[in-house]
C-alpha cells in the first residue's frame, strides 16, 4: 500500500526551541485546560499519537498504560529521557498510516498538534478508529483555517486562499490548516461521534502575551473556550469524541500487528518477527521501531 508522505521531526530540537524557549507558555497552558476538561477520569490504555518529546504525556494521569507513538525516533528518545523507563509507558516509532497494532486495542487516544502534518487526514483518522475499542474516547486537536486572523487577511486581500471553503490549505510543505466542518465530517465518516468542542488560543497575540501574565491569559481563554460548541474562530480547536459501537475489543494479550501485512506479532524484544511476511522490527534502548522504511542512519 502506497502511503502519503510523513513529516519527520528526526533530530529536531522542537521541544526546546518551540516550547521551552519559544514563548509558548500560554499555548501550553491552554492545552492543559482543554485536556483536563476532556479526558476521562480513568482508563486502561491510551494511545498518544504524535507524542513527540512527551510534553503532554504527564497530563494523562488517569490511564494505567500509555503508548507514545511518533515517527521520529529521536523525539521518542527525548520522551523516554523525560518520563523514564517504566512498565506504564511503551515507546513506538511508527507511521500513522500503518499503525502497528491489532484492531480495538486502546480505550483512549489523543492526537494533539499532529493532524496538521497529515496530507491525508481521513486515512490517518481511519487508522486511529481501527485500533480503538468500541465506545472509547478520542481527543483530537486540529489547526483551524477558519480563524479570525485568516478571515481578516482574506477580506483585506493579503491572503489568496479562502478560509470559508472546506479544502485544506498547505501553507508550507506538510503543514495544513483545516476547516472545522471538514474535520467533523471526516471524524463521523470513520466512526467517531463528536461529543464536545473547545476552541483554544483565543488570545494568541504577541502584544497580549508580553503585556499580561500568562495565568490571566489562560484563565480568560478557558472561559472563552466554552463557546466552542457554537462557533470555531480560533487557530486551534479540540474535539472530544467517542468511537461508535462497531468492532470488538482486542483479545487479551494481543497488541502488535505487522504494519506490512497486518498479521499479529508477538512482543519479543529485541526483535519482533512477522511469521507471515518475514518483516522484522528491532527494539533498541526500549524503543520499538515499527517503521517499514526507517530513514537511513537512524538505527
Amino acid at each position: 500500500m502506497q502511503t502519503p508522505p510523513v513529516c519527520n521531526y528526526e533530530g529536531s530540537d522542537y521541544q526546546t526551541s518551540f516550547w521551552e524557549k519559544g514563548g509558548r507558555a500560554y499555548e501550553d497552558g491552554c492545552e492543559a485546560v482543554a485536556l483536563r476538561r476532556m479526558l476521562p477520569a480513568s482508563g486502561n490504555h491510551l494511545l498518544e499519537l504524535g507524542a513527540g518529546a512527551g510534553r503532554n504525556t504527564p497530563r494523562y494521569h488517569g490511564y494505567q498504560k500509555i503508548t507514545l507513538l511518533d515517527y521520529s525516533r529521536t523525539q521518542l528518545e527525548q520522551a523516554k529521557a523525560r518520563l523514564g523507563a517504566s512498565d506504564r509507558y511503551r515507546y513506538v516509532a511508527a507511521d500513522i498510516y500503518r499503525l502497528p497494532f491489532v484492531d480495538g486495542v486502546f480505550d483512549g487516544g489523543t492526537m494533539i498538534r499532529t493532524l496538521h502534518h497529515m496530507a491525508d487526514a481521513p486515512l490517518a483518522l481511519a487508522q486511529v478508529r481501527r485500533v480503538m475499542q468500541p465506545s472509547s474516547t478520542f481527543i483530537l486537536e486540529f489547526a483551524n483555517k477558519l480563524n479570525l486572523k485568516s478571515i481578516l487577511r482574506y477580506w483585506l486581500g493579503k491572503q489568496d486562499w479562502s478560509p470559508f471553503t472546506r479544502e485544506q490549505v498547505e501553507y508550507i510543505p506538510l503543514n495544513f490548516d483545516f476547516h472545522p466542518a471538514a474535520v467533523r465530517s471526516w471524524m463521523t465518516g470513520v466512526g467517531f461521534n463528536i461529543q464536545r468542542t473547545l476552541t483554544v488560543s483565543h488570545l494568541r497575540i504577541g502584544l497580549l502575551k508580553r503585556a499580561l501574565p500568562t495565568g490571566l491569559l489562560v484563565a480568560l481563554d478557558s472561559l472563552f473556550s466554552l463557546t466552542g460548541n457554537w462557533w470555531q474562530l480560533t487557530p486551534s480547536v479540540f474535539l472530544k469524541s467517542q468511537a461508535d459501537e462497531k468492532g470488538t475489543a482486542a483479545a487479551a494479550g494481543a497488541f502488535f500487528a505487522c504494519p506490512a501485512c497486518s498479521a499479529p506479532l508477538e512482543d519479543t524484544p529485541p526483535l519482533l518477527h512477522c511469521t507471515k511476511c518475514g518483516a522484522e522490527f528491532p527494539v533498541i534502548d526500549g524503543i520499538y521501531d515499527m517503521r517499514l522504511n526507517a530513514p537511513a542512519g537512524e538505527d
